[in-house]
């Protein structure tokens, strides 16, 4: 489409909208930035997007008639599809994307998109030092920090980039066709906003719809939802897996990461050779491995990216050790399937910090995961009382609730035994307690820092 004399409205005044205004203040294109907030503090927002010349606001309740005055939306990922701003445009036959497709059309290189419930920023990360080990013009952006349109008029016809993508972002793609597209999994999360599993699905599925047989679609066997996948893409689908041996696809050969194309075993490294805790990163790692060697990097060259890859900040990071108490901060795992994930990477018995923001999730699965890892439990947060509830369904028993994020940290110091590892891996989103799951990891490790 071309954007050309469109008038444009950005919905949300954060990274992704400030992102949005300046890629296209770039392009030479105007647009106006909506914002619920009347006190906005337009000066802070016009640095944060370049100070483009000829930016407007919209600020405070939404109208109905700022619809009929633009021609388009630019809706953050914040916004739901289903507010009464993005509804206003949809109704009139309006476009409505997010800022994945509006970067896409103003970047030029392949992409690799990756998205899934859990493991996509440390795939992606991954993907990253693998693409950059073979080649000069690489761009890591997306859901992992960075937004596609900070980075989108730099690109060249030679650049690649891996993108972290998340659902909320799928559901504004378009045009979007990435060269390799992967869904790492899909488990539930998100469930307030997209209401179903189907639609939450149908979301991640998105990312290959615009693929054809020449691109390719990376998908794990061992999930039955993104296995089922393989047979609705219109990509050339190839999976991954940690537990089957597949005759085609990257795989687990004792002990060494392998793809498997065409007759040929062509071994990567062994799972001894890498410095990720736990086998859901063997998944990841499975995954990375497929993107990067469709994205055309050859096998010696992944070999030594993912022997040197190390682990995330705020996924299983290693913080630091206090009285012999292993201290490990997963904030990341804003999601039972996430955190528990991160319970059995764990080796030592384990006081565990869980508790957050509600997105409707179940925790008995989570609770369940528990046998064997985790001996006490702190919860803090709006879900503390229903995290407790469904533990002591579950029959755990040993659960202390805290009155804020730094009494919680500091009733597992006390509650650790020599020996052990307290793990933050809350289950749970961060909203309402802290900005988002890098500021609630920031602060875990800056109170174990502090410990004596």
């Amino acid at each position: 489409m071309n954007l050309t004399d469109k008038k444009i409205l950005i919905g949300g005044a954060g990274i992704s909208g400030t992102g949005a205004a300046r890629l296209l203040a770039g392009q030479g294109l105007s647009a106006a930035i909506y914002d619920s907030r009347e006190d906005l503090d337009q000066e802070a927002v016009l640095r944060q997007a370049g100070s483009p010349t000829g930016l407007q606001f919209e600020l405070g309740p939404f109208r109905d008639e700022l619809a009929d005055i633009y021609d388009m939306l630019i809706l953050s990922p914040g916004i739901p599809v289903d507010s009464p701003l993005a509804r206003a445009f949809m109704d009139r036959g309006k476009p409505v994307w997010g800022e994945i497709e509006l970067a896409w059309h103003f970047a030029k290189g392949r992409i690799a998109a990756i998205t899934g419930t859990n493991g996509k920023t440390t795939t992606t990360a991954l993907v990253g030092k693998i693409l950059e080990a073979y080649y000069d013009s690489v761009y890591v952006v997306g859901n992992i920090g960075i937004p596609f349109t900070s980075v989108a008029a730099d690109t060249e016809e030679k650049s690649v980039i891996a993108a972290e993508i998340s659902s909320f972002q799928l559901e504004t793609v378009h045009d979007f066709c990435p060269q390799v597209s992967a869904v790492l999994n899909v488990t539930p999360d998100h469930l307030d906003r997209h209401k179903t599993m189907e639609a939450y699905a149908e979301a991640k599925f998105s990312i290959s719809s615009r693929q054809d047989r020449s691109q390719v679609m990376i998908l794990n066997y061992d999930d039955p939802i993104t296995r089922a996948m393989g047979q609705k893409t219109t990509a050339r689908p190839v999976f991954f897996s940690r537990k089957e041996k597949l005759d085609e696809g990257i795989v687990l050969l004792n002990g060494c990461f392998t793809i498997r194309e065409e007759g040929r075993s062509m071994p990567v490294c062994t799972t001894d050779e890498i410095k990720l805790l736990g086998s859901h990163n063997h998944e990841n790692v499975l995954a990375a491995i497929g993107i990067g060697y469709y994205m055309g990097v050859p096998v010696p060259r992944i070999r030594e990216a993912v022997r040197n890859f190390t682990a995330v900040e705020h996924r299983i990071e290693f913080v630091r050790t206090v009285g012999d108490v292993d201290y490990y901060n997963d904030s990341k795992g804003t999601n039972p399937d996430a955190a528990i994930k991160a319970v059995e990477a764990m080796v030592k018995p384990t006081v565990l910090i869980g508790g957050g923001y509600d997105k409707k999730a179940s925790y008995e699965d989570w609770i369940r995961s528990f046998s064997g890892k985790v001996r006490a439990l702190v919860l803090v947060g709006q879900t503390a009382e229903a995290i407790e509830a469904a533990a002591r369904k579950e029959g755990f028993r040993d659960i202390m609730r805290a009155d804020n994020f730094e009494e919680a940290v500091q009733m597992a110091k006390d509650a650790a035994r020599p020996g052990d590892a307290v793990l933050l891996s809350p289950a749970c989103a961060s909203w309402g307690m802290f900005r988002n799951y890098e500021e609630r990891g920031r602060i875990f490790k800056e109170i174990v820092n502090s410990f004596r």
